[in-house]
């Protein structure tokens, strides 16, 4: 891993979420990239009591003083004496803030992108807002969700909430490699539910050969029944103390989404005491 992408909006959440990059990018001698968006005032303002107007010239000397003082801010960022045992770039962009993080992804070929969360229920409030929700489902590298401080980043009990399929290679290498940088225990688990039951026998059986196809070396085999898989996933990660969550997500949108929904956004947008590590297999299928 070369390239970490830390989305900042200098908010207590996405301190967290920085210094959890920086806590990784020494272990694995990787680079910070920090970047804000200014979300630019558009030719038309909605106002407040329903009227349209055009945006004017107050409205641009609003955006030319945030622009001023978030640079401010994405300096003493980067300056930060803390972050001195590695190296943080910053990027101040103007715009919509998931096409600025989709744009750094493509230009600078980021690994692995970092961000703060606040919990809720729904992934509707978040550091940049809803930009996050899109980020987590749509995103072409991995997305590690961060809600508050971690009593570890030594990763060393990681959490795999796998189907098994084929789809999640990619993925699947991701959690080995996580693995040997951190020498960790990997716990497979299969979620049962009411609405999708399978005896355990298969299960189990069908988890010892993905792991030996993964050629996986320190790993536990788990079976967890729950009421939904979201729920499954959570108490399951409290009752091991895991230091990390993995999973799949196939990435839906539109109506499909709707529909299915995702497990991965769930999870990552309840309240968790670990991070959560993310990856969209459709786009690697």
């Amino acid at each position: 891993m070369k390239k970490i992408l830390v989305p900042v909006d200098f908010s207590k959440t996405s301190s967290i979420a920085f210094d959890v990059a920086f806590d990784i990018a020494k272990k694995d001698k990787a680079e910070i990239i920090a970047l804000h968006v200014v979300e630019e005032i558009t030719q038309e303002s909605y106002r407040i009591t329903g009227e349209w107007r055009k945006a004017d010239w107050e409205d641009r000397m609003y955006t030319f003083e945030l622009l001023k003082r978030s640079k401010a801010q994405l300096e003493k960022l980067v300056k930060d004496p803390k972050y001195s045992a590695v190296t943080v770039t910053g990027e101040l962009r103007v715009g919509n803030a998931y096409h600025g993080i989709t744009t750094i992804v493509s230009e600078q070929k980021v690994d692995l992108i970092i961000m703060g969360t606040k919990g809720q229920t729904k992934l509707a409030e978040m550091v940049i807002g809803t930009n996050t929700q899109k980020v987590v489902r749509l995103s072409r590298c991995p997305v590690l969700t961060v809600q508050t401080k971690p009593a570890t980043t030594n990763f060393k009990n990681i959490v795999y909430a796998t189907s098994m399929s084929k789809d999640e290679e990619v993925f699947s290498k991701m959690i080995k490699r996580t693995q040997e940088i951190y020498n960790s225990t990997i716990h497979l688990v299969h979620i049962n539910t009411p609405a999708n039951f399978q005896r355990d026998r298969v299960v189990l059986d069908a988890m010892q050969k993905f792991a030996k196809k993964l050629q996986l070396k320190n790993y536990t085999l788990n079976v967890y029944s729950d009421l939904s898989e979201e729920d499954g996933i959570i108490y399951f990660a409290d009752s091991i103390k895991a230091d990390l969550i993995g999973m799949a997500t196939h990435g839906r949108t539109g109506f499909a989404h709707i529909l299915a929904g995702s497990i991965a956004e769930d999870v990552v947008g309840r309240s968790l005491k670990c991070p959560v590590l993310t990856f969209v297999v459709k786009h690697r299928s």
